[in-house]
Formats: structure tokens, C-alpha cells, sequence
């Protein structure tokens, strides 16, 4: 129940997932009846989400089938603990300057 508060906290507000242009829309279920075409329009094209509100409370998310996918994905890699481990120590190396070239890397593999 606690996520739901903090989702509804976040989500009205028209925040946007990750930093990108997708915004979070909310919208009444009483609003989403006659407009569902024009929502699921959105949702496919301008890969819009939305959180569905009943008597001012989330009760459904919507959104499109790749952002789904992308959140499953999502939470498989971060329940692997030793990828997440994988993951901080790139990030670490990154910032500390230890990259490689793409060049190299093809080179490589390669050899």
C-alpha cells in the first residue's frame, strides 16, 4: 500500500520515468471510459503512461507493451546479484577514466 501513496504522490504531480520525454499522465477512470481510444492511441504512438485514479486513489497503470518488457528486463538484472555487483564496478571504472576504445575492444574480441 505504501508504494501506491508514493506512486500517487509522484505520478499526479506529472513527473517524468527515467528522465526522458515520456510523460506520466493520470486520468479518472471516469475520464479513461469515453476516452480509451485516444489513451491507448498515445500509449502506442508517443509511448505515453498513465495512471488510472478511482475515487482518488491509483488503481491500474497503463502502458505499452515494450516499456512492460523493458521493466521486466529491468527487474531481472537487478534481482541477479551478481550482475548488479557487475554493474557499480562499470559505473566505478567509467568514472574512474578505465575504458577502452571501441577499436580495441573489436581488436579484442577478435583476437
Amino acid at each position: 500500500m505504501e508504494n501506491l501513496i508514493f506512486l500517487d504522490k509522484v505520478y499526479t504531480k506529472g513527473y517524468t520515468l527515467y528522465g526522458g520525454e515520456n510523460m506520466v499522465n493520470t486520468i479518472t477512470l471516469k475520464k479513461l471510459r469515453p476516452g480509451l481510444p485516444e489513451v491507448i492511441k498515445g500509449i502506442d504512438t508517443k509511448l505515453d503512461r498513465y495512471i488510472v485514479m478511482k475515487r482518488g486513489r491509483p488503481v491500474a497503470i497503463m502502458i505499452g507493451p515494450d516499456d512492460y518488457d523493458s521493466l521486466l528486463e529491468t527487474i531481472d538484472i537487478l534481482s541477479d546479484k551478481e550482475a548488479v555487483k557487475r554493474i557499480i564496478k562499470a559505473k566505478k571504472e567509467i568514472a574512474e577514466g578505465k575504458t577502452i576504445s571501441l577499436e580495441d575492444l573489436r581488436q579484442k574480441i577478435e583476437n
